[in-house]
């Protein structure tokens, strides 16, 4: 599991120096940089869904405590997801499939919308070591297999890491392996050209040593289809992600980059990074600040898309309803459901971090 995340929203520090440095002679063995032209591209989250895809939690490597915790969250997400698109569950074998379909219809969910994957995995955080979709040219859809180190080696990730392997054989989607290593919660595209990431995780000797921004760059823009970047230090070491963008800064129709207030962000120089964000097109966008869960010092930022509904973290705090009320406002055609998430947060995640979506 993640380690918690906590403090990850409310304090940070200085610039870690485990950041990689820019020479080039240093690069991972065996890595090589991509031509410097757009492949393919990656769908914006708010883009229609074919389905969602989860990893649900079971015992077997951080013992039976898992899912009885994690279950309520996985049940809860499922039945918001459902109404309007597939949800694709990962079970780890037939026992747990066998187990998480009895959750599903004892919450009367309409099982004609849940498809399931049989994979042995590792953790439960899709965003993560999923398969990222994208689409090539002729517009198929792609998925880019980026390779997946456990957070650069903090945790087991063997299963994790054949995940896209797995989804590409069960779907019949075609996949292209990528040299570089990547969590998808690490970056954050605004569907039209502009990707945010942290320096702090993207450029971590623990990842791709001696990979440069330039280099990285070059892989987004190949691999992603994104030609505008807004980098943020971030802090190596404040968690296990390595300060993973999607828990303080995401985009949302277009043109609208969400943050915290300034108290709760990063230093004031990356503050003003973030205020002066422009899109692909050179236009700033229209920033928008959602509270902080002041109890569990937790993030609203890591909410996800869905077609009809909008999954948003919930803390049991009177913040919830403000947060549920912004992000609301900013879909005004999708509903928004708020999910207690307080003991996925104790492991360092949201709802975010635990799906991936499949473009239609």
């Amino acid at each position: 599991m993640k380690t918690q995340m906590v403090s990850t929203v409310i304090a940070f520090t200085l610039f870690a120096t485990s950041i990689s440095g820019c020479n080039k002679d240093m690069i991972a063995p065996n890595i090589t940089i991509p031509e410097n032209v757009v492949t393919y591209k990656m769908p914006g989250e708010e883009e229609e869904h074919e389905g969602t895809w989860l990893q649900w939690p079971h015992k077997y490597t951080y013992g039976q405590q898992v899912p009885k915790r994690y279950d309520p969250i996985w049940v809860a997400m499922t039945k918001a997801l459902h109404e309007g698109e597939i949800v694709h569950i990962v079970a780890y074998d037939e026992t747990e499939k066998n187990r998480i379909t009895q959750l599903l219809r004892d919450a009367n969910v309409e099982m004609a919308k849940i498809d399931f994957l049989i994979a042995k995995t590792d953790d439960v955080w899709s965003r993560d070591n999923g398969p990222i979709f994208v689409r090539d040219k002729n517009d198929n859809l792609i998925i880019s297999n980026w390779k997946f180190n456990g957070w650069g080696n903090r945790a087991d990730y063997q299963f994790d890491n054949q995940i896209p392997f797995h989804v590409s054989n069960a779907i019949g989607v075609s996949k292209v392996d990528i040299e570089m290593v990547l969590e998808g919660g690490a970056i954050e595209v605004d569907g039209y050209g502009t990707l945010m990431a942290t320096r702090s995780s993207i450029l971590n000797t623990n990842r791709n040593p001696g990979l440069t921004q330039e280099q990285a760059e070059a892989f987004f823009k190949h691999y992603l289809g994104v030609t505008n970047f807004v980098w943020l230090d971030g802090i190596a070491g404040q968690d296990i992600t390595d300060y993973h963008i999607d828990g303080f800064a995401r985009f949302a129709q277009g043109n609208v980059l969400l943050t915290h207030a300034r108290e709760y962000m990063l230093s004031p120089g990356e503050h003003e990074v973030l205020s002066s964000a422009q899109n692909a097109k050179g236009e700033l966008y229209k920033r928008v600040e959602l509270p902080i869960a002041i109890k569990a010092e937790g993030s609203y930022m890591n909410y996800y898309v869905g077609n009809r509904t909008v999954v948003v973290p919930n803390y049991d705090e009177s913040t919830d309803a403000e947060a549920n009320e912004i992000i609301q406002k900013l879909y005004p055609n999708r509903k928004v459901v708020g999910i207690n998430v307080l003991e996925l947060w104790k492991d360092g995640g949201a709802i975010h971090c635990v799906t991936q979506q499949q473009p239609k």
